[in-house]
């Protein structure tokens, strides 16, 4: 028997690969979906079935495409916002066997109304399942976010605590596979640990503790969670199977005098945010490789043309990789030469970087015509905040960076300086010409006794 974790960096997101007699079944697979062939093939296994626990919002499914090159089935949930084009519906109660294993459907609907949860079970000892694939219903340490329906807040947060009821009724010795890992954007408190057992989580998960269902739906609602534009295209994506991925690697690789015949609709530096902000090119934005996941979505839409800056050849393959597994891959090529560049004369953009002693000078002074822009999300600012400072949510930018005044000056700050940058970069694209920021942020500003 073979039960192996995949897990897509930057997303955070867990898919498996199941198998037992010769077959085998995939939950959850990401885009690029060549690494379940591999497995598979290697451990002699032929794929079958190719279970989705919900209509994804963060990344692109790869189940149609998994299911076009191996014939397998797609099993998905009813209730989904539309016809799952590539997918046959499948309903509580549904049996699957995998060889000795055997993979039994929960309808879990709260996160999504499609959404469900498949109990495995191993047919030699069927009396309680080893494990339970639970989605994005729950996680380690937390359970699914429910703001996708917010005509229905109240409502989808009950069905959530009804099917976590129904998920924690298989039994605490039940092993725990969720959807996402610490880091994701669909949870804002999963541990680190990516192993657990419903027993686990039924003592230590924080919402699981909350027993009264009135209490845990009073709870859901005080969440605060973001939505970026691009989930509405994984969603309309995930309907339709979407196309192929495009070969993950390399970009075609482009000189400076290609870079500027390029026109492209954003150049993406994504080399770290002290290399962005010391020198990059006229125009660019920062989203540094470990946080396209989770930002490009905001800055970046559908088709939009990218031309990629980085520091090497890696790091550029490794910003594809993000990049297609949210469909935001139409990359006219990438480019390694800002040092070289500038050491020839080329002109470079950079922005000024801010130690505490400036910031509480301005903040003691009053200065005039200077706002501190804090770019945390909600949850991060209502725990500690530095007054007078004013707060809009970095992806937020995206369309609010017209509120602001281009001849103020303007601090940015996050936790340490990482998305402040990123916040700096797009505005300094949309000409904001007098931005610094803070470095350290709000960590600095707390280890000096603040």
């Amino acid at each position: 028997m073979l039960l192996e974790k995949i897990k897509t960096p930057g997303l955070s997101q867990l898919s498996y690969l199941i198998g037992s007699g010769g077959r085998a079944a995939v939950i959850d697979p990401r885009r690029d979906c060549e690494i379940y062939l591999e497995k598979a093939r290697a451990a002699g296994l032929e794929i079958t079935h190719i279970f989705e626990t919900h209509r994804n919002e963060d990344l692109v499914s790869g189940a149609a495409t998994l299911s076009r090159e191996t014939g397998a089935r797609v099993l998905h949930g009813p209730n989904s916002a539309g016809d799952v084009v590539y997918a046959e519906t499948t309903h509580e109660g549904d049996c699957f066997a995998i060889g000795q294993l055997e993979i039994r459907v929960i309808e879990t609907p709260g996160h999504t109304d499609d959404h469900l949860a498949f109990a495995l079970f191993d047919s030699a000892f069927p009396q309680t399942a080893v494990g339970v694939f639970t989605g994005d219903a729950l996680f380690v340490g937390d359970v699914g976010r429910t703001d996708f329906y917010p005509d229905r807040k109240e409502e989808v947060a009950g069905l959530l605590y009804d099917s976590l009821q129904k998920i924690l009724a298989l039994g605490d010795q039940a092993i725990v596979y969720p959807a996402h890992g610490a880091g994701s954007v669909c949870g804002a408190g999963m541990a680190e640990r990516e192993f657990s057992t419903l027993g686990h989580e039924r003592l230590n998960n924080p919402r699981l503790k909350v027993t009264d269902r009135d209490a845990f739906i009073r709870a859901k609602l005080e969440e605060n969670h973001y939505q970026p534009p691009y989930f509405r295209l994984m969603e309309r994506v995930n309907l339709e199977g979407g196309a192929p991925a495009p070969r993950v690697g390399m970009p075609r690789m482009l000189s400076l005098g290609d870079v500027k015949d390029a026109n492209a609709d954003h150049i993406i530096d994504v080399r770290e945010p002290m290399a962005f902000a010391t020198g990059h090119l006229p125009g660019a934005i920062s989203l540094p490789v470990g946080m396209i996941s989770a930002f490009a979505g905001w800055f970046i839409e559908e088709g939009d043309s990218l031309v990629l800056v980085g520091s090497d050849h890696e790091q550029l393959a490794s910003a594809m990789e993000h990049l297609v597994r949210i469909a935001l891959d139409n990359v006219v090529g990438g480019y390694v030469g800002v040092v070289p560049a500038a050491a020839q004369g080329e002109t470079m953009e950079s922005i000024p970087m801010v130690g505490t002693d400036t910031v509480e000078q301005r903040v003691s002074g009053k200065a005039n015509a200077w706002t501190l822009l804090d770019v945390r999300a909600a949850d991060e600012r209502g725990e500690a905040a530095i007054a007078g400072s004013r707060h809009i949510y970095v992806g937020e930018l995206n369309k609010r960076w017209r509120d602001l005044d281009k001849d103020e000056s303007y601090t940015l700050m996050c936790a340490s300086g990482m998305r402040a940058t990123v916040a700096a970069g797009w505005l300094a694209s949309k000409g904001f010409e007098h931005l610094d920021i803070y470095l350290g942020s709000m960590g600095a500003w707390q280890a000096a006794g603040h």
